[in-house]
């Protein structure tokens, strides 16, 4: 007997693109142990917990270790009471949502990458071109694509997104079922106003598609023609399902806690015509596959949404915003093309004098000692971009700004 793999894993690239930029840090750092490397490539956050999500966490962890307080295996869908302060955080927005509807998980990332596995594998899947990389691998790993050739897997319809275009993604040009966007757009920082996603609710309508939409970054924006949740659409629940993180909003990256909300309104057809409930089909693979989001993790999230936490949370936001905003003025007066950083904490920068991504890539490594990501890393797209995070510390990023100053182009 041989043991068979997946090959569909023999097509992906050989390394995911933050593993790879790990790999040249890490080999930098070997040759010049003292550089002083400033990271603005993987988008880690560096402020800390605020308090009052902080003192949420401690009082929780103090229940767990008391018999008459302590929690065991949780609902695999979430606690209700973090469903419940969700649903009426959305209220600002003047969307209501049931909170049997949303699904607490520990990531954007695991949603956007699992909810793949409830649809047919026959399912003609549309990405924007730059992508976030795990909406396209996750395909290719399930066996949705054929091998890649010139940067893009055959079998994916890719939505150009560049400056030509404003950064605002065409429909597709032949049929397909699932469409993935994400605003504000990593890696581009770029945004969509309510009438430019507007386009894309009524093309899932019209053809019977479904849009994954991530809007992990929504607590950046800052524009007020940009939605922050795709249901203030009108007609967006029957179509769209969205995933929402505190990673970046509440600096939850190392303590893991989102959600993905699926309205019961959202039905599709199986082969023989009768009607189903995607809700139903991610709460089947949620309690089968996902263990929950642990009990103090949850009582910390809910913090957040309090008026304390959101106040707190807000003035992270802005120091983050502040440090976009640096970056984004800094690199335009040195004529360089620069977009996003407005309502997004990613700058997205054009190389100078026709560089390659990888080329200005090494080029701020090695003469800089600053760590972005190459644009080619997220789709054909975005060869000759860089993408730079504004989650550094201000004194770093102005730091960075001023190495970079002195660059000659």
């Amino acid at each position: 007997m041989v043991v068979k793999i997946n090959e569909n894993y023999l097509k992906l690239k050989s390394s995911y693109l933050f593993v790879e930029v790990a790999r040249r840090e890490a080999e930098f750092v070997k040759n010049n142990p003292n550089a002083d490397v400033i990271k603005m490539g993987i988008g880690d956050v560096t402020k800390p917990l605020v308090p009052k999500v902080i003192n949420a966490f401690k009082d929780a962890v103090d229940e767990m270790g008391n018999a008459d307080t302590f929690m065991g295996y949780g609902p695999e869908q979430g606690y209700e009471f973090l469903a419940e302060a969700i649903a009426e955080d959305y209220k600002k927005y003047g969307v209501n949502i049931d909170t049997s509807e949303i699904f607490i998980s520990d990531g954007a990332k695991c949603d956007t990458g699992n909810i793949q596995e409830i649809f047919a594998i026959d399912n003609k899947i549309a990405v924007t071109d730059p992508v976030y990389t795990v909406y396209v691998d996750t395909n290719v790993m399930a066996g949705r694509t054929g091998e890649m050739k010139d940067g893009m897997y055959e079998g994916l319809t890719y939505l150009k997104c560049n400056a030509e275009n404003g950064f605002v993604p065409e429909l597709p040009s032949e049929p397909v079922d699932i469409i993935y966007l994400c605003y504000p757009n990593n890696p581009t920082g770029t945004t969509l106003t309510k009438d430019q996603l507007k386009v894309f609710v009524d093309y899932a309508k019209e053809n019977k598609a479904i849009i994954l939409f991530d809007a992990a970054y929504e607590a950046f924006i800052n524009e007020d023609n940009v939605p922050h949740s795709i249901y203030e659409i009108e007609g967006a629940k029957e179509v769209a399902i969205e995933f929402k993180s505190l990673s970046k909003t509440a600096g939850f990256t190392g303590t893991r806690c989102a959600f993905t909300v699926v309205p019961k309104q959202l039905i599709v057809d199986d082969s023989e015509g009768n009607a189903v409930e995607i809700n139903s089909l991610w709460n089947r693979r949620q309690t089968t596959k996902f263990n929950g989001v642990s009990y103090p993790v949850q009582k910390a999230a809910q913090a957040t949404y309090s008026p304390e936490g959101q106040k707190e949370i807000k003035e992270v936001i802005d120091y983050y915003m502040e440090n976009a905003k640096i970056i984004r003025e800094s690199l335009s007066d040195l004529g360089l093309e620069v977009y996003g950083g407005v309502s997004s904490p990613y700058i997205w920068v054009k190389a100078p004098n026709n560089m390659k991504s990888w080329d200005f890539f090494d080029l701020l490594l090695n003469e800089a000692n600053v760590i972005g990501t190459p644009g080619s890393g997220f789709g054909p797209s975005g060869e000759g971009y860089l993408r730079l995070t504004a989650f550094n510390t201000l004194e770093n990023t102005k730091e960075a700004m001023d190495r970079i100053s002195k660059l000659e182009f």
